[in-house]
């Protein structure tokens, strides 16, 4: 039986984690994507990144699939995305979902409480 922590180790293997204080630096620098795939209610407690687009991580293959009649705007596979979440993990694991689904540059930017801990910009 494959474990959570196989999961984990897979999706880490494949998608890049970014230092939180090259994260801040980046953030605006770019036209990169910014998204929070923590459920609505995390975000309510904790707020998120300044411009961040708000994406639950269960809804993340629907949005992303161009032929989805749930297809979000923003998600295209040729564009740029910085993911975010509480830690790290689910971050890693959405990431891995998109590169499986044919994105190509998607880069862990770990958990908001470190982002904001950093002094980066956030957002209700």
């Amino acid at each position: 039986m494959k474990t959570a922590k196989d999961y984990l180790d897979d999706a880490n293997a494949v998608v890049t984690r970014i230092p939180t204080e090259e994260a801040i630096k980046l953030h605006g620098a770019d036209d990169g994507i910014w998204i929070d795939v923590r459920d609505s209610s995390d975000i309510a407690k904790t707020g998120t990144i300044k411009g961040a687009q708000r994406l639950p991580r269960g809804f993340l293959e629907f949005a992303a699939d161009p032929a989805s009649p749930h297809q979000k705007d923003f998600m295209k596979p040729d564009s740029k995305y910085y993911l975010v979440c509480g830690a790290g993990g689910q971050a890693a694991l959405a990431g891995k979902t998109l590169k499986d689904m044919g994105y190509t540059d998607v880069t862990n930017v770990g958990g908001v409480p470190d982002w904001k801990n950093a002094g980066g910009p956030v957002e209700d």
